[in-house]
Formats: C-alpha cells, structure tokens, sequence
C-alpha cells in the first residue's frame, strides 16, 4: 500500500513539473529551464545566453567635485573663491580686485622661488597620495653630453638659450636631430623668444629680442627645408603669427602668410582652427588689406571644414567678431552668428578664444537682447570659461553694465547688480558713475542707500577735511543748516581742520538767517583750532550782528 502510494505521488511530481517547464519555455523561448525531479533525472542542454558587458566609464580626476557643484548655485553675496580664506581682504572695486588678486599670485610665485632655489629643504612630502606639483622642480639639466636626450630635456625646462646653444652643437657635430624635437624647439623659441621665460627685460630690450626671436623661427625652418625635413601644422601656425613681425608694409605681411600657406598644402599639411585664427589675426596688423581678406580666408577655411562655423564643439571664433570694419553696422552677421552658436558648448583651442568681442559689438549697436543672448551663452555647458583671464572677464562685465545702464530701466539694471555684485565682477569707478546717471535720469535717487548698504558693512569710514566741507558745502546750499552744524562738529571729533572758505561761507548762511548764538560758536570753534583767521571772523561778527556784552 505504501510502494503504491509512493509510486504515484513521483508520477504525480515529474508530470507537474513536465507542465510548468512547458509553460515556463512557451512564455521564454530563448530560455532554457531544467526542473528535474530526483525520478526524473535526464540530462537537458541548454542554449547559452549573450552576455553584453558594459564598456568602462572612464571618469576624470574632478568627476565627484563636478557632480557635487551642480548641485549647488552660484552664492550672489558670495566674494570670488580666491579671496575667501582672508575675509579683511575682500576688494570693494576692481582696482582692489586686481591688487589683491595680484598680491596672492606673487606670493605664490615667492614661495616657489624659494622652493625651487632651496629644494633641499623641502625633501619632506607630507601630501598623501604624492601631488608632483607640490614638490620642488628640477631646475638644472641632468644630461651632460650633447645628445637629442638632453637637447628634449632643455626644451621640457623651457631653457631657450641652452636649447638653442645645443641644438647648434648637434649641427656642428653632424648629429640629425628628429623632425618632431625640431619642431618643439621652434615652437620653443617662437613662444619664449631668445630669453628664458624667467627672464625680464626692460621694454627697448625685449621688443629688440622678441624682433630676433620671430627671425630666428624662420632661420631655424629654413634650415628644417635645407636638410629635407617638414614641419607640422603647429610650426605653421607659430610662422603665421610670427609673420606681421618680420615685415614692414602690409602687402610684404600678406604675401608671407599667403606663402606659408601654400607651403602648408605642398607638404600636403591639413590647416586647423588655430592657423584659421593665426592667419585672421596676422591680418589685424594688414589694415586695410587685412580687412579685405578676412571674409574671403573665412569662406575658404570653411570650405575645408574648418572654422567657427562647424556645429562641433571647436574653439569660439574671437577673429569673426574682431575682423573690424566689415563687422560694424551689420547686425544681421551678429544675429547669425548668434543663431549658429546659440545653446552650444565650447571647448577654447586657443589662447585667445573669448566671448568678449561679441559683447562689444552688442555695445556699439546698442542692442541689449543680442547681450541678453551672449550672456545666457555663457550658462551652456562650459561656455564661462570663454570669459578668459581676470582682466578679461572684467571688461566683459564693465561693457556689460555699461549696456544694462544706457538700454534698461533702473529696477533691471538693480537686479543684475545684487546678482553679480560681488559673486563675479566688482564694478570701477566708472560702472558706478554710469549707475548713478541711470538712478538721476529715472528720479531714483532714493535708491543710492541700497547700493551703498552692500558695501556700508565692510568699510571703516573715514572722514576727511575735504569730504567734511564738501558735505557741509551741500547741505548749506540745500538750506539745511542745523545739519550743516551737526557736521561741522565733527570736525573736532575726527580731529580735522576746517579751512577758511569753508567758515566764512557758513558765516554768510548764519548771516542770512540772523543767528547771532550760531555766529559767535563759530567763532569759538575757529578760536578752539587757533586758526589764524579767527580776528578776522571776529570783526565779520562784531559788524554785521547786534551782540550783547555778554557775546562780546
């Protein structure tokens, strides 16, 4: 009873299994399923599966730090990130901006000079992991003989005259040296000249320097085409913008580059963004010739499919907003323009790759949506780093500020003021100049003690003989004179002096309005300073006032 019993309990558990392996396989047919029971023991083959393993993510050294900051916004009261570790230090003006900021770098640049004159010193690495920037830099060659090893290791530590020196060895000797080690000298000496980087010179003797530096490239390729050699497309670039400075009249200049150029397409070279830039810049220094050329160099240059124009993400195009004459009055090419690059990002491929020309063009038309447009540009991707250096960032702003006060009402021009100011930009003298006409144009005067708030908190007033008359000297004129009393006491409290105009110009007030107790305290207080001039205000007093004995 029991063998039976068992028997068709087994049956009853491989059919229901048989059943849902043929369910389980109709509803996933690429799938093999193996349900075996301990009766049903049959060997099943299964498809093999494709397994598609992900490429690796490579992630950059700063990947947590940026995905952190795009989860913060840009803190308006904010000072710039620099000057935040010393809080008495953040500048109210650009002047301070620049002086600060400038202080730092050179403290910075103190501090490497001692660590690299004095390395021994600074063995010790404390930075875990190790940071190489950090650790004192090898100043002096390592390779002694004449060799390509140590003319590579001379151009590395961007010693030029060493470089160069060694590099005449080596031809003296008959040694071949390398087309790409001839190519990093030449564009050694066209970025540095004849000098080492460190090196200052006064201005005569640099610019005599620089002149045999740009000579001395052209002496060095031509001694590259002599030994049957060719350049890249970096050497030609370094030639092109080197030739306005080795010719004297515009046509000569032209005709430079023009060979250059064809020399390029004879080595069957491909030009990049950057001789594009190279060729419209050396055309700046052509004049007139220069501005003639510069469209046609544009279309050829996108003809090859190079240029500001491509939708790629390629270095924004300074020269196309800087060709100079043909630019001006035409606002349709800065509205196409504006339309090709517009919710774009770029990445600069040249030192010289800015947005601030753009802004200038909006200037000169007046045209603040074209500026609104080149503005929001700068919020796409990494487009902020268009804005370049310190100084051009600052003329970005300026010109920027400068549009908002001539083309928009004053509560817009507030906005983007509590928004820039001091996050970004810290407005000159003529920024403010420019915010104060706007508030008198609009009769919104009562608006100055909202701008002056923001700075009231970080500077010590200090009042001055000059600033105290002047404000005596107005409210006087405003006919305010109990407050032009109030101020006049303080000259005594900040331990100034009042000149002679100033108090016989409140004498004649006070004379006005007949106050004979305010004529004789000012007396007083000319004779409290032991001001020369006190017998003279005395007589004034005596003559045009009736006093009692008691004043007298």
């Amino acid at each position: 009873m029991a063998s039976s019993c068992s028997q068709a309990l087994k049956q009853h558990v491989c059919k229901s299994s048989t059943i849902l392996r043929v369910h389980l396989q109709k509803s996933w047919p690429k799938r093999s399923f193996v349900l075996n029971s301990a009766a049903d023991q049959q060997p099943a083959v299964s498809s093999p599966e494709e397994i598609v393993i992900p490429k690796k993510k490579t992630w950059s050294k700063e990947a947590v730090l940026q995905a952190l900051a795009s989860t913060v916004s840009r803190d308006p009261t904010a000072s710039d990130y620099r000057l935040q570790d010393d809080p008495y230090l953040t500048p109210k003006t650009s002047s301070e901006f620049k002086l600060f900021s400038l202080s730092q770098e050179s403290g910075k640049n103190a501090a490497k000079y001692f660590i690299n004159t004095y390395p021994k010193y600074f063995q010790k690495d404390y930075a875990q992991p190790h940071i190489p920037c950090l650790m004192p830099e090898t100043l002096e060659a390592q390779i002694e003989e004449v060799s390509e090893a140590a003319l590579i290791e001379r151009i590395h530590m961007r010693k030029v005259k060493a470089a160069v020196d060694l590099y005449d060895q080596l031809q003296q000797a008959g040694t071949p040296v390398s087309l790409d080690v001839t190519n990093q000298l030449l564009d050694l000496i066209c970025f540095y000249g004849d000098s080492d980087p460190a090196q200052e010179n006064v201005p005569e003797q640099r610019n005599e320097e620089t002149y045999g530096a740009y000579s001395k490239a052209f002496s060095t390729y031509t001694d590259l085409l002599n030994n049957r050699l060719k350049a890249d497309v970096n050497t030609f670039n370094a030639l092109i913008t080197a030739a306005p400075e080795v010719k004297e009249k515009y046509n000569e200049k032209w005709e430079l580059i023009v060979d250059l150029l064809k020399e390029l397409a004879e080595q069957k070279i491909k030009p990049n963004l950057l001789t594009l830039n190279g060729v419209l810049k050396a055309l700046r220094r052509c004049g007139t010739l220069g501005k003639s050329q510069a469209f046609p160099v544009l279309s050829e240059m996108k003809a090859l499919s190079i240029g500001p124009l491509k939708t790629h993400s390629h270095a924004f195009p300074i020269m196309l907003c800087s060709a100079g004459a043909p630019f001006l009055g035409q606002t349709d090419i800065l509205q196409e323009v504006m339309n090709e690059v517009s919710g774009k990002s770029f990445t600069p491929q040249d030192p010289d790759d800015g947005i601030c020309l753009l802004l200038q063009r909006c200037l000169l038309t007046k045209d603040i949506e074209q500026a609104y447009s080149v503005h929001e540009l700068l919020g796409v991707g990494e487009n902020w780093r268009l804005l370049g250096n310190d100084l051009q960032q600052n003329i970005y702003y300026a010109r920027f500020f400068s549009l908002l006060c001539m083309m928009e009402n004053i509560d817009v021009m507030l906005k983007w003021y509590r928004d820039l100011v001091p996050s970004v930009y810290y407005p000159s003298s003529n920024i403010m100049r420019d915010l104060l006409q706007a508030l008198d144009t609009d009769n919104r005067l009562d608006l100055i003690p909202q701008i002056w708030k923001g700075d009231r908190g970080k500077v010590i007033m200090s009042w001055t003989a000059t600033s105290l008359s002047d404000v005596i000297s107005v409210l006087l004129a405003a006919q305010r004179r109990q407050d032009a009393w109030e101020i006049l006491k303080l000259f005594k409290t900040h331990n100034r002096v009042p000149s002679e105009e100033l108090l016989n110009k409140f004498l004649t007030c006070v004379t006005e309005s007949g106050e004979v107790n305010h004529a004789v305290e000012l007396v007083q207080i000319s004779a409290g300073f032991c001001l020369p001039e006190t017998p003279k205000l005395i007589q004034r007093v005596q003559q045009e006032f009736q006093l009692s004995e008691q004043q007298k």
